[in-house]
């Protein structure tokens, strides 16, 4: 029985349409939108970045995923479900399998980019690198 499932966001169609089948499938579950901040996509590999540049970049990445949780949670509400709210700061593949790894989760909703072609662009590199190493089963939506 699934009681407990972890739903990552991005705010991209393939996430949100996740959180449509979590909310329509399994409204009494307990229900975790986690969304990651990416270091590489804040700058912080840019080695002659002014630290200045860093900490906005920084700051927009937080407000970004802010807004997201925000969007989401407010899509959950409408649907009439409450979810947890959880931010983390990593690579998203391995934050979201650690997380799910480090928590008591069922089970894994995670949505799939849906191009044609060979599993890693049908998958997206992210959903097909959390079904490879996540430690609970994993529901990819299309």
């Amino acid at each position: 029985m699934i009681e407990r499932l972890l739903v990552p966001v991005d705010g991209s169609d393939p996430a949100d349409a996740a959180l449509t089948f979590t909310f329509e499938e399994y409204p009494d579950a307990e229900i975790t939108i986690l969304s990651v901040v990416d270091p590489t996509d804040i700058g912080h590999g840019a080695v002659n970045a002014a630290p200045s540049t860093l900490d906005r970049l920084q700051q927009r990445a937080e407000e970004r995923t802010e807004r997201v949780l925000d969007e989401a949670e407010a899509r959950a509400e409408k649907h009439g479900v409450t979810v947890h709210r959880e931010t983390v700061v990593g690579v998203p593949s391995r934050a979201i399998v650690d997380w799910a790894d480090e928590n008591d989760v069922d089970n894994i909703v995670i949505g799939s980019h849906g191009r044609e072609g060979v599993s890693r662009v049908l998958l997206g590199s992210v959903a097909e690198t959390v079904v490879r190493r996540s430690p609970v089963p994993v529901t990819v939506v299309r």
